[in-house]
């Protein structure tokens, strides 16, 4: 055969052959994970690698993790995610909104998933959910709808409720959308929300003295990585203010606090290795729709009501995925 005719052969065959199947046998992928604690959600970060070994990723055969944790220090981010850009990832998870911003400002070129975010239009991380149209996309919390119904659950317990102290953080991102919507659903439910930024561990505790001076009936809790890191304290603090309390995440739960509402976020994580493994295999993040939540837990803790006197309604009580007796 002509050896002009078999190289034209050759390098259509090859020009065919799609991104992920032309990589070496063997090639070894590098993800950057960034996120704000080493230690703050275990089951979450095992939820991101079971979701990857159950698509066939094993770490240190076919593929390999760089994991960064700022642990609480805000201004960490930005050194962590610079050291994530310059391993030369394959792609960047991101544990949550905070780190998700830093990443932006560190790389417009590297894929990043986000295995969460409250609000990633407002923050400007996507040009819309259906398109990202950028190198990020990932999963949707719907953060500002759950505020309602968080409230509406407090409402059912304490029939008489009136006033509700909010502890938010002005620092996260999505922050002020989630207050304006729970504000709404507070309008409607004629509750009053006294509203406190707690972006030290100083605050928690002031935080929970003014609400008690100030006759608030219950707490709400939002998003917060202060709160994240302080969870049994903020668990007692509740106790010792004698306020029911209403969480964003269930690990709250856990650590001795009243009740929960919200996403499964150990599903989120799990999810998230599905786009890693889209990715790696040669899509790009811009046509990669953001996902919302699936799977909604509602989770009540007995022991903590009763260090306060409160009973809940066996109505309320049925609802509930699951009870801590």
């Amino acid at each position: 055969m002509n050896p002009k005719l078999i190289w034209l052969i050759t390098a259509f065959l090859l020009a065919s052959i799609h991104p992920a199947e032309a990589q070496q046998p063997g090639r070894i992928a590098r993800i950057g994970f960034l996120t704000n604690y080493s230690s703050a959600f275990p089951g979450r970060i095992e939820a991101f690698r079971q979701g990857l070994r159950d698509l066939g990723y094993v770490e240190g055969k076919n593929i390999v993790i760089e994991w960064r944790y700022a642990e609480g220090q805000l201004d960490r981010h930005t050194a962590l995610a610079a050291e994530l850009v310059n391993v030369h990832a394959d792609l960047i998870v991101s544990g949550g909104p905070t780190s998700t911003g830093f990443l932006k400002k560190a790389t417009t070129t590297i894929p990043i998933v986000m295995c969460f975010d409250t609000d990633p239009i407002g923050a400007g991380l996507v040009a819309s959910l259906p398109r990202p149209g950028g190198n990020i996309t990932g999963l949707s919390v719907l953060a500002p709808e759950l505020g309602g119904k968080r409230l509406e659950i407090l409402k059912e317990i304490l029939p008489k409720l009136s006033s509700v102290a909010v502890l938010g953080s002005s620092t996260l991102p999505g922050n002020a959308e989630t207050l304006r919507e729970t504000e709404l659903a507070a309008r409607a439910l004629a509750l009053k929300l006294q509203h406190f930024d707690v972006v030290s561990s100083k605050d928690m505790e002031v935080a929970f003295q003014k609400a008690a001076k100030g006759h608030a009936d219950a707490v709400l809790a939002l998003g917060n990585s202060v709160l994240n890191a302080y969870r049994p304290k903020v668990a007692g603090l509740a106790v010792i203010s004698r306020l029911p309390a209403m969480y964003y995440a269930v690990e709250f739960i856990d650590a001795g606090g009243l009740m929960f509402y919200g996403v499964d976020f150990a599903d989120l994580y799990r999810r998230s290795a599905g786009y890693v493994d889209k990715i790696l295999k040669g899509a790009k993040p811009a046509d990669l729709p953001v996902e919302q939540p699936k799977k909604f837990e509602f989770v009540i803790n007995l022991k903590a009501a009763k260090q306060i006197g409160l009973r809940i309604p066996p109505n309320v009580l049925a609802r509930a995925d699951r009870v801590i007796k």
